[in-house]
């Protein structure tokens, strides 16, 4: 006779059959999934190999032999010049995202640090408020953020693209469930026994213990600030080549009718993604531990 599970009350062969198959059937619909999310990136870099003839006529997953000339087409010819130089957006958009994400993760985490550690009559009213601001999309507040930029001077400068990363409600959010969780007040209490000031506290003991979590929101701050073509195309209205970053210059050479070349606009799109997808394959590891550290509710 089968020996029966104590937990399901059926036969243990039958309850190991079903677990195979439903892992079965996950690890194909995994599968499945991850080729939905790599074929376009995939498509991008093949089509940055092939011919522009090529490209208009058919799909291939087999990369072509016209890379060299899409590279020296991109780099060299004139008329791409004029819109697309991968040097200045490289520079200007590393110089936006460094700052962006290194000011959204420090402040995010000193406030979660701030809203966790400290008892104050307006604590929870303050998180809500915080929770509430997470709502509002930027296209909401778009135009009079312009506005308000053109009143103090500062458009065509990167100040607007830099200093309201500091105000990150969802990393906030994430920050102190992982507190919550992870961070035990008592580190804190024995810090100031020891004679440690509030701020020291915070940089020397909390920012290490909060790694994973500061990881992956430096991961997706990094992302976000990196794809950001939205709030860099209404500020940087004289819209000066130098100034422009790199999905600036993607979305001018791939909208513009004088560029007909697939091959070469196909190159500088898998150039403008490169970096996001450098820093995600080197961090990933830090997303799996991070959410599943920080994934508690409220």
């Amino acid at each position: 006779m089968s020996k029966m599970n104590s937990t399901y009350g059926e036969p243990k062969d039958n309850y190991t059959a079903k677990l195979r198959l439903k892992s079965t059937i996950l690890f194909i619909w995994f599968i499945i999934l991850t080729i939905i999310c790599l074929l376009p990136i995939y498509i991008l870099v093949v089509n940055a190999t092939r011919e522009n003839s090529d490209i208009a006529n058919t799909i291939s997953f087999i990369p072509g032999s016209n890379l060299g000339k899409n590279i020296n087409k991109l780099f060299h010819d004139v008329n791409y010049n004029t819109v697309f130089d991968v040097l200045i957006g490289y520079r200007n958009s590393f110089i936006i995202t460094a700052f962006c994400t290194v000011f959204t993760v420090f402040f995010s985490a000193m406030t979660a640090y701030g809203i966790h550690v400290y008892e104050f009559k307006l604590k929870e009213i303050s998180y809500t408020v915080i929770l509430l601001v997470m709502m509002v999309p930027m296209q909401v507040t778009s135009a009079g953020f312009v506005a308000f930029m053109l009143k103090l001077g500062l458009t065509d400068t990167y100040w607007p693209l830099i200093l309201p990363s500091i105000a990150a409600p969802a990393v906030v959010y994430f920050m102190r469930s992982y507190m919550k969780s992870s961070f035990p007040l008592e580190i804190v209490e024995a810090a100031r026994i020891d004679g440690c000031n509030e701020f020291r506290t915070f940089v020397s003991i909390a920012i290490p213990m909060m790694g994973p979590a500061i990881a992956v929101q430096a991961i997706f701050a990094f992302i976000a600030s990196w794809n950001n073509f939205y709030t860099p195309n209404m500020i940087l209205i004289s819209s000066r080549f130098n100034q422009k970053t790199l999905p600036m210059m993607a979305s001018a050479i791939q909208s513009s009718d004088k560029f007909t070349d697939y091959g070469a606009i196909y190159l500088a799109l898998a150039l403008s993604i490169l970096p996001i997808v450098i820093v995600y394959v080197a961090l990933s590891k830090f997303i799996i531990a991070g959410v599943a550290l920080g994934g508690v509710k409220e």
